[in-house]
Formats: structure tokens, C-alpha cells, sequence
């Protein structure tokens, strides 16, 4: 787990801010939910036999004697609160996204942590392949719109319960007399889900996974025509894609169509800047009617990690500072404080340096910060209860009663050009007189 400090913050306000515009354009609503949920929520949706629930979730029993977990991923948590919350009785599809911090504690990949943070997309109800192409299309939307170039689709259709069961049968035929040569770990996965094989990365497994069948060459007729249609409704808007056969993800819930977007010069199972697929199975595994759904999601540190290593700039969100506050002296400092709430009820950017005592130094605190205005109050101005407003630009200066210095800046706001004069071009005496 890691600090995300003040420096990378303009990045990640960006990636949320493109995210949220685009989500909210698509037709998504936010929606929240907790970091602790039930155990046996991801048991049942990501799959007991899973990595994620073997190995990488972060487990806790209660006082009580429940077990919770600290959610490693956002799907299921989404498809309870849909069923809990009667959002089964609104209008579908129902359109949701999400954001906010996973936690997986098994040697986390490159680009992730064990606290790492997703933006997710689900749309439940619809099963028009359409709609898996909206999903793809919002998720390669947000990355180019963070200037990412050079992305590409991988995507593979892994069926659905009426055609992989078959598929998976024949799967194991293939393995059988060649399990020895698995690793272990992919020997427990020939007992429990001989799909998952595809994920390993061992070169030895790579090298038999390459003479395996494709359930792509086994759909069925409806699996089929779904993900013909997928790539017909991708080839319509453009995006660049590749099929991949190997592509299973790495949840139990997934049917038909699954995909990944990478980077087409990063090759590699931890390059995925982003992914998904359709579950159409979840919500019945989960208690709820036969629905169908499908969604994706973003790692935000693998995002982030792309920006900086194509060293993209991202300008910082932080307001202009245009007015600058500077005091001299105990009264003058309490009256400060309060014009600068003053300042921030009436909607006006202003900042200060309340801990110098020095205006000099104050002053050149608001020529770095590029302030227009600067309002000077000393012990004089303090007891007269007036401010001395100077124009950063022409240098001139005039004092004005403290009750209508909110109205004045706004005024000077409006005429003042965007260049002013620096404090550098200020000669020791001039600044001395603003004491």
C-alpha cells in the first residue's frame, strides 16, 4: 500500500474527472459502496476456486463471528446493493459506475498495489451486444481522452453455460495425459476450472496452452452471433482490436465476451490498462432472477503509471490564485483571518501567508503565486479598518475601507489583463513602503 502525495494529485483529478464526464454522458449514475462486505459474497460471485479468494483477499472475522472481507474487487459488491436496494423494479437497463480503493494482499503485479483503486462501469439488464460495445467503446473513450494513443482491444468470447461445459470436457482431454508438465498451481486448476489454464504465464504451460483447442472454434450458434455482433458494432466505431483466444479474465462470473485494453507496444499479462465482460450469470448466482449484464473497469495506478512513463502532461486543477492576503502584525492578523472567510463566502480565490511576519516576504510569496491583487493590512489599516489594495501590474495603490474590499476586488478583477508586473522589477524601497 502506498501514500498518493500532493505532487501526483493533478493526476489523479484528472483520470476522475474524465471518468465522471464521460460516465455521466453515457448515462451512468454514481453509486458507493462499503470497503467491508460479507466473505461469502465473493465466494460465490468471483468464485471459490479463484485466485482472488484463495490467495489475494484480506479476510477478518468479527467479534460476532462473521467473516469479512475487504472487497478485492467491484462487481459483486454493485450486484448486491442492486439486489438489496429494489433497483430490480426500476427502469433497465440500469446503468451504474463506481470508484474508490480494492485491496488484494498476494504479490500484487506491476502497476497494482495491495490498496489499489478502480473506476467501474456495469450495465445490468440488457443483453444486446450492443451494449458490451458501449462498454468497450466508454472504457477506450476515457484513455484517449487522457491523451493515451497507441491502445488496442484485446477481446475473446469464453461462452456461456450451454456451450462451455463441452468446451471445458474437451479441455480437459487435451490435459489429461499432459498434466505432469503442468506447474503446480495450474495442476489445481485442471481439477477445479481447466479454463483458467489459459491464464498462466509459466513458459512451460505457455508452451502446451499454444496447442490446446480455442472455445471460440466451440460456441454455440446465440454465443456466436453475440460476439459477431460485438466486432461488427467495434469494426462500425473504428476501434482497433485483436482477438485473443487466451483471454479468460480472472472471475468465475464472466460469459461471453471478455476483453482487455493495452498498450500496443506493451505486451504481457500485467499490461492491461483496463478491462471486463459480460456476466450474465451473476445475479441469479446471487439470488436474484436470470439477468443479464455486463461491465468493465479501469486500475487507476496503471493509468497513471502510462501517463508518466509517456510522459504526458497533465496541468495541475488547483485555481488561479489572483488575490493575495498580507498582514502585519497581531491585530492586523486577526482581522486577516476573518476577510479571508469574508473572501471565500463572497466566492473569490485568495491566498496568504498568515505565518510571515515579514511583508516583504509575504510579497513575494504572491509575485511567485502570480497574484493581480494584493491587499495589505499593517497595525494602521487595522485600527482604521481600511486595506491597502495594490495592483501587481502598474504597481499603484490605493486604500479602501475594509467593508467594501470584497466589492472593489471584484471590480479590479474584471479590467485587470492577464500580464502584471513582477516583483522582481520592485526596488527594496518600494516594498518597504507597503509597512
Amino acid at each position: 500500500m502506498r501514500d498518493i502525495l500532493p505532487a501526483e494529485q493533478k493526476y489523479w483529478e484528472r483520470c476522475v474527472k474524465i471518468a465522471k464526464e464521460l460516465a455521466l454522458y453515457y448515462g451512468f449514475e454514481l453509486i458507493e459502496t462499503p470497503i467491508l462486505e460479507n466473505a461469502e459474497l465473493f465466494a460465490k460471485g468471483v468464485g471459490a476456486g479463484t485466485d482472488i479468494v484463495e490467495k489475494e483477499m484480506y479476510t477478518l472475522r468479527t467479534k460476532g463471528g462473521d467473516l469479512l472481507a475487504l472487497r478485492p474487487e467491484g462487481t459483486p459488491p454493485i450486484i448486491r446493493s442492486y439486489l438489496e436496494n429494489g433497483m430490480v423494479s426500476q427502469p433497465h437497463p440500469v446503468k451504474l459506475f463506481y470508484i474508490g480503493p480494492m485491496f488484494r494482499h498476494d504479490a500484487p503485479q506491476a502497476g497494482r498495489y495491495r490498496e489499489h483503486h478502480q473506476i467501474g462501469f456495469e450495465t445490468i439488464g440488457d443483453p444486446d451486444p450492443v451494449i458490451d460495445a458501449q462498454i468497450i467503446q466508454l472504457i477506450y473513450a476515457i484513455l484517449t481522452e487522457l491523451g493515451l494513443k497507441g491502445l488496442t482491444i484485446q477481446i475473446n468470447s469464453i461462452g456461456d453455460k450451454q456451450c462451455r461445459p463441452k468446451f471445458r470436457d474437451e479441455l480437459k482431454n487435451f490435459y489429461r495425459n499432459r498434466v505432469n508438465r503442468l506447474c503446480k498451481n495450474c495442476k489445481r486448476k485442471f481439477k477445479e476450472n481447466p479454463l483458467r489454464l489459459f491464464d498462466c504465464k509459466e513458459a512451460d504451460c505457455v508452451a502446451l496452452r499454444s496447442l490446446a483447442p480455442h472455445l471460440i472454434d466451440h460456441l454455440d450458434e446465440n454465443c456466436h452471433n453475440h460476439f459477431k455482433s460485438v466486432l461488427e458494432f467495434l469494426d462500425e466505431l473504428g476501434l482497433p482490436y485483436s482477438l485473443n483466444p487466451y483471454l479468460v479474465r480472472g472471475q468465475d462470473y464472466y460469459t461471453r465476451t471478455v476483453f482487455e485494453v493495452v498498450p500496443e507496444e506493451v505486451v504481457g499479462a500485467q499490461s492491461a490498462l483496463g478491462g471486463g465482460g459480460r456476466f450474465d450469470g451473476l445475479i441469479e448466482l446471487l439470488g436474484g432472477k436470470p439477468t443479464p449484464a455486463v461491465g468493465g473497469a479501469l486500475g487507476l495506478e496503471r493509468v497513471i503509471a502510462e501517463i508518466q512513463r509517456r510522459e504526458l502532461k497533465i496541468a495541475a486543477t488547483k485555481p488561479r490564485v489572483r488575490i493575495f492576503l498580507a498582514q502585519l502584525g497581531d491585530l492586523a492578523k486577526r482581522k486577516s483571518l476573518k476577510l479571508f472567510e469574508d473572501f471565500r463566502k463572497a466566492g473569490v480565490q485568495v491566498a496568504e501567508s498568515f505565518g510571515r511576519d515579514s511583508i516583504k516576504a509575504q510579497l513575494r510569496v504572491a509575485d511567485r503565486l502570480g497574484a493581480d491583487i494584493s491587499l495589505i493590512m499593517g497595525q494602521k489599516e487595522a485600527l482604521d479598518n481600511t486595506v491597502i489594495l495594490r495592483e501587481m501590474q502598474s504597481g499603484t495603490q490605493e486604500t479602501i475601507p475594509l467593508a467594501k474590499i470584497i466589492d472593489e476586488v471584484k471590480k479590479r478583477l474584471k479590467k485587470i489583463g492577464p500580464a502584471r508586473r513582477s516583483i522582481s522589477n520592485l526596488t527594496d524601497e518600494e516594498i518597504d513602503d507597503k509597512k
